[in-house]
């Protein structure tokens, strides 16, 4: 079965960075699209990047565009976060999800697939 595992996340201070990682397994990586999504207590899931199949398109949210950056490595099957200038704003359980398309905006709904997630808190 499919299987998202992410690491990477932790406490750091404003204006630190994070880097995150997630192995994916049981699915033909490089025919699928990867995203990250941060969900915020009390608030919905939202997106905040993704990356096709082989790396050429990429979406960011407004929110982190120019401070995050979404990589990917077909060959070990694992996607990457490098989290830039974090915000308290930022904190958030951030997760990794697969989607056989990529139809910008990004949705959580065109996501068939998800990580268990990562705990991202940013103090101030």
């Amino acid at each position: 079965q499919v299987q998202l595992v992410e690491s990477g996340g932790g406490l750091v201070q404003a204006g630190g960075s994070l880097r995150l990682s997630c192995a994916a397994s049981g699915l033909p990586f490089s025919d699928y699209a990867m995203g990250w999504f941060r969900q915020a207590p009390g608030k919905e899931r939202e997106f905040v990047a993704a990356i096709s199949w082989r790396g050429g398109r990429r979406f960011y949210s407004d929110s982190v565009k120019g401070r995050f950056t979404i990589s990917r490595d077909n060959a070990k099957n694992m996607v990457f976060l490098q989290m830039n200038s974090l915000k308290p704003e930022d904190t958030a359980v951030y997760y990794c999800a697969a989607s056989i398309g990529l139809a910008p905006p990004p949705d959580v709904r065109d996501f068939s697939s998800w990580g268990q997630g990562t705990q991202v808190t940013v103090s101030s």
